[in-house]
């Protein structure tokens, strides 16, 4: 964990206070491994000496912990190794960390979405959020809003306001300092509005405020981390690592010294860290080394490849070709350009008899019926079952190559192309693949050019293109952003001046394809609406717009 040193525009000139912010990396139900982690924190910030120790929210127990929350035995067993963390960290500084604490009042929900302050060997307070917020999903299953008196710390003579989550938002009165335990997810573009905010709330409130959030990716979901101090004039004094674990040691009365850690909220290198930190994250917490994935020669599979070779290394990735009779010669040049700038292994299947296998087997039912869709479907389930082969025999996890827009109007396979253990760009528009991959290339470039010119085409008959069946992405993608990001209604896309039969027939292929979603492999959010954790729209449901 890396340290940075911070310091804050004097609270009170003849008082020092010191705050350190653990930004850790935890692990959804390893609660002793998380335990584990934020000692070592501390016990690495104690050297610091500060007067408290703050890490994220529900830290302890690893976020979001869904329904393991209804699991009594997980809970107690939080609650004990809680005990244990307590005792262990006798000597240290005060620690405040998040956990999940049961609601004994007998009404409500089972839990408070907790912070715990551990001091002398023991969990001496409690403090219970207030605020439900959409960060956590489905939070209200769960958890309780606390309705008590205001929560406050006390260390020697100081008052510290204790927040949890979106709670440091809703304004009010505030003591002169507030400590906050986020688990905020990663949305591209979110960042410079999180810190607008807190500085305006620091300004007119005339409050210090220090912020730990959570870093990593745990399932769908990416942490950013990026915590951060407030002086109570507005001004940013701390800031910690982007994507990384940090600790962030905070002063709240020397004179400046102050370091904020670099970042780059430009929308590509955002999202491309995210991706780059969740699929390690889910690869490794999910317990595998390597991967592997189809390379078409397309531009998806290019960018998906580069972040597994940013996330993994190259020695853990590989390249598998599955040329059919339809694979034009470029495409096969292509992936093999992008895997020998990637320094990645291939290897080369080829489906053509396994294409003729499956025509020989369905001769007799489907005798008399002209080819389809349903023969270009098998192409991609064949490619599928192949890949998924080479998962189950050499322990490797296969990384589905589909984005946002095909994922939003069902233009993929059902168990062809969506097969995987993760979706890494599922959450990326078409037109984002390509301001990535250019993005990319002008830093090293690894993608073949040719790849980033060539019309997007499945290849799954002679001279197919993605235009035969869908409108142009950059439409498509407005379209899809406008009802799915934003849910506007038909009419107001319409009255924004996008074509009324582009407009209908999205919004019916975007319903038609839900039952295929939630059959895809989960996907890396990094939009302000995914098609995970934000989208829960039914299957058998009649168009509501006709």
């Amino acid at each position: 964990m890396k340290r940075h040193m911070h310091t804050v525009l004097p609270l009170l000139f003849w008082e020092t206070m010191k705050i350190s912010l653990l930004q850790v990396n935890t692990v959804v139900g390893d609660l002793t491994g998380n335990a584990d982690r934020i000692a070592a924190g501390v016990r690495e910030a104690s050297r610091y000496r500060p007067d408290l120790i703050v890490a994220p929210e529900l830290s302890l127990i690893g976020c979001p912990p869904h329904d393991l929350l209804l699991q009594t035995g997980f809970v107690k067993k939080s609650l004990a190794v809680l005990e244990d963390l307590a005792a262990d960290l006798s000597g240290a500084p005060p620690v405040l960390l998040g956990f999940a604490e049961p609601n004994l009042s007998g009404t409500g929900r089972p839990l408070f979405n907790a912070a715990a302050l551990l001091r002398d060997g023991e969990v001496r307070e409690t403090f219970r959020k207030t605020r439900l917020s959409r960060n956590i999903p489905d939070e209200e299953r769960y958890f309780e809003p606390w309705t008590g008196t205001p929560q406050v710390l006390r260390i020697g003579r100081r008052a510290i306001g204790v927040s949890i989550g979106d709670e440091i938002w809703r304004g009010g009165p505030m003591p002169e300092v507030i400590v906050n335990l986020s688990a905020s997810p990663f949305v591209a573009g979110a960042q410079s509005l999180r810190e607008e905010s807190l500085s305006r709330i620091a300004k007119s409130h005339r409050v210090v405020i220090a912020r730990v959030n959570l870093v990593g990716g745990n399932d769908d979901l990416v942490f950013d981390g990026r915590s951060s101090a407030f002086s109570a004039d507005g001004t940013m004094v701390a800031r910690g690592a982007a994507f990384a674990e940090d600790l962030v040691n905070v002063d709240l009365a020397l004179p400046s010294l102050q370091a904020v850690a670099p970042d780059d909220v430009e929308p590509e290198s955002e999202i491309w860290r995210a991706l780059v930190l969740g699929t390690r994250d889910y690869v490794h917490k999910c317990g595998f080394t390597s991967v592997h994935l189809g390379l078409s020669g397309g531009i998806d599979s290019s960018l998906v490849a580069a972040i597994a070779v940013e996330a993994l290394g190259p020695e853990n990735v590989l390249g598998v070709l599955l040329p059919s009779p339809y694979t034009s010669a470029e495409s096969i040049e292509d992936a093999r350009e992008l895997a020998e700038n990637l320094g990645i292994r291939v290897e080369c299947v080829p489906i053509s008899q396994i294409m003729k296998a499956f025509d020989g087997a369905l001769s007799d039912l489907f005798a008399g019926m002209r080819r389809d869709a349903t023969e270009e479907n098998l192409q991609a389930r064949i490619r599928g079952t192949v890949l998924m082969a080479l998962s189950n025999k050499f322990g490797s996890m296969l990384l589905s190559t589909g984005n946002k827009s095909e994922a939003a109007v069902g233009y993929c396979t059902l168990y062809g192309d969506t097969a995987g253990g993760l979706s890494v760009i599922g959450d990326l528009p078409k037109c984002m693949v390509y301001r990535i991959c250019r993005w990319l290339n002008r830093k090293h470039p690894v993608i073949p050019e040719r790849v980033l010119e060539k019309p997007p085409s499945a290849e799954l008959r002679p001279g197919q293109t993605d235009l035969e069946t869908l409108p142009p992405y950059d439409l498509l993608d407005a379209i899809l952003y406008r009802y799915v990001d934003c849910s506007e209604s038909p009419e107001e896309i319409i009255a924004a001046g996008y074509p009324a039969e582009n407009v209908y027939r999205v919004i019916q292929m975007v319903h038609s394809a839900e039952f295929k979603r939630r059959q895809a492999a989960p996907g890396l959010k990094v939009s302000g609406r995914s098609f995970g954790v934000d989208w829960h729209m039914p299957i058998a449901a009649k168009p509501w717009w006709r």
